[in-house]
């Protein structure tokens, strides 16, 4: 990378300056390390896109490692999950890693420290130990069994490994000090017991390494040479520095832990506990409920891999926290589908229009552009018969100078067709209006060169043809929270905000063209949004998901 190519974040100056100060850059290694408790979401997104975007920029590897150390909280599904995501998004790793892969290693390393006097076997309640750790103004007190000797130590810890004592009932703890202003440097636990089933490596150990000890540790055997963390990881620095000093061989790399900010996305969550609680207390359908701020439940609901890479680049990274408008989200998401979606008709909210001077029985096939950012155009077939579907606020009955589409003695064009003009309503009992006669004019066929289709009309409006259209599930989504920072109360339970609807299910009528769609597939409904095929949609039984509108609308309410 060069310095002349673009501005460069605080990390790429430490990467560079690392360079200028010997590192070789070829030794410059990077990683992506998720624990599979859960599916990731749009934070993990942002960590991804900077990991792996730092590998592609600096040509070096980027290892994908699995920090499995709780196999009470961890399933091959969130394993599979993770990987799914990353490839989806665009990125290949090197190396694919587990903290597991490593267990013997850590636990020879963890005997080292013992031996050294450096770590030490405790039996404490973990309320004792709590009390005995102290506060931030007052130091700790030492364990009781803080100098248990060598022997003893070793001893304990095997039979620790072994399975024979129950959950809860020994820790094995680095040595370091009590009184340091650090809270995490007073003797952090390194293993506890955990007599649970680990999802690759079964029943073979009992006792499993925390966190801290396990990630720098884990770096250090892959030679990742820098470590990138989010912010609440700085106060662990220290820490992830003393764990790396106590087994550094000065011929390796020494990983080198630099932390970022958080971006936290406006209403949303992004915590995997609470998105768990909301998958399992059924707020939403599962982790890839379009609702989601997961990667699955954006990609189900028609996000771009391109658009989450683009909104990633675009709010950088940064040394302090803060919230950023999912608007801004949805804008990249609405950049990138002006360009790749073709256009369709649809008709959401439809009420008849019937051409009253259009030859009973006699249909069209009209010629219709897919998408007008192409750069070599493409047109579809489109069917265009007596009897249409518009959407019921393309119609009123009086309308003032205003209001540019169809209306009593007024004309508009039919998209891709002819021009039409207002003559009468029919209505029912309650005075609804069920029907909308108008005439036509037949030499007006857009692209037909004739005169009339040349003339200037105010307003265009879509359509579908009755005897044509197929019917659809549309589900139309809002933003899953009404309070732009849902989590930011402590005192208020996040759920209180949750948007009771969200989600929108109604019946809207396609275009015969999107039979063929498949799972994923993008379209722009014209004049109405952009959206694309759901996981459930069949030939026989159409869905899609409202993935954004075409403008946004949120920031005309909060106006």
């Amino acid at each position: 990378m060069s310095t002349e190519e673009k501005s460069l974040n605080f990390i790429e100056q430490i990467i560079e300056e690392d360079l200028k100060n010997g590192l070789s850059k070829d030794k410059l290694r990077f990683r992506f390390p998720p624990e599979p408790n859960g599916y990731l979401h749009v934070g993990h997104a942002s960590a991804i896109c900077l990991n792996f975007g730092l590998g592609i920029d600096y040509k070096a590897p980027v290892n994908l490692r699995f920090d499995d150390t709780n196999p009470s909280k961890e399933e091959q599904e969130y394993v599979d999950a993770i990987k799914r995501d990353i490839e989806w998004l665009g990125f290949q790793w090197d190396k694919e890693c587990y903290a597991s892969d490593y267990f013997q290693q850590l636990y020879d390393w963890a005997v080292e420290l013992i031996k050294k006097g450096k770590a030490y076997v405790d039996d404490q309640t973990s309320e004792e130990m709590a009390q005995q750790k102290g506060t931030p103004t007052k130091p700790g007190t030492n364990s009781p069994n803080r100098d248990r000797s060598v022997e003893e130590n070793l001893d304990l810890l095997e039979r620790m490994k072994n399975g024979e004592f129950p959950n809860g009932s020994y820790v094995l703890r680095a040595k370091i000090d009590m009184a340091s202003p650090n809270m995490l440097m007073r003797d952090p636990i390194m293993y506890r017991i955990m007599h649970a089933a680990h999802h690759r490596t079964g029943n073979s150990w009992c006792i499993y390494p925390m966190y801290d000890w396990a990630h720098g540790e884990s770096d250090y055997i892959e030679q990742v040479s820098h470590s990138l963390c989010t912010l609440e990881f700085l106060p662990h620095r220290e820490l992830y520095d003393w764990f790396l000093t106590n087994i550094y061989d000065e011929s390796k790399v020494r990983p080198k832990q630099r932390e970022f900010a958080r971006r936290n996305l406006s209403h949303t969550v992004v915590s995997k506990r609470k998105l768990l609680q909301l998958v399992n207390e059924g707020y939403v359908t599962g982790w890839d409920d379009p609702r989601m701020s997961t990667i699955s439940g954006m990609r189900r609901r028609g996000y771009t891999p391109a658009s989450i890479r683009n909104f990633a680049k675009t709010i950088g990274i940064a040394k302090r926290t803060n919230l950023i408008d999912v608007s801004l989200l949805e804008f990249c998401v609405r950049e990138d589908l002006n360009k790749i979606a073709p256009r369709v008709m649809a008709v959401l909210d439809p009420v008849k229009l019937v051409i009253t001077n259009y030859p009973e029985g006699k249909e069209e096939w009209l010629d219709a552009e897919n998408n007008p950012e192409e750069e070599n155009m493409t047109y579809r077939k489109v069917p265009f018969s007596r009897e249409l579907y518009i959407e019921r606020e393309d119609f009123l009955e009086e309308a003032s100078k205003k209001f540019f589409r169809l209306s009593i003695g007024k004309e508009v064009r039919l998209k891709n067709a002819y021009i039409i003009k207002g003559e009468s309503v029919v209505k029912d009992e309650n005075g609804n209006i069920t029907e909308i006669h108008c005439t036509y004019d037949e030499d007006s066929r857009s692209g037909s060169g004739t005169e009339a289709s040349k003339r200037k009309v105010k307003g265009t409006i879509h359509w579908v043809s009755i005897s044509h259209a197929k019917a659809a599930e549309v589900r139309v989504y809002d933003r899953l929270f009404t309070h732009e920072n849902p989590d930011g109360n402590k005192e208020v339970d996040f759920k209180e905000y949750i948007n009771p609807v969200s989600l929108k299910v109604i019946t809207g009528y396609v275009e015969p063209s999107l039979v063929t769609a498949k799972d994923l597939d993008h379209f722009q409904f014209q004049r109405l949004g952009y959206f694309c095929v759901d996981r459930d949609s069949t030939p026989e039984k159409l869905v899609f998901n409202k993935t954004v509108g075409l403008r946004d609308t949120w920031a005309k309410i909060s106006e």
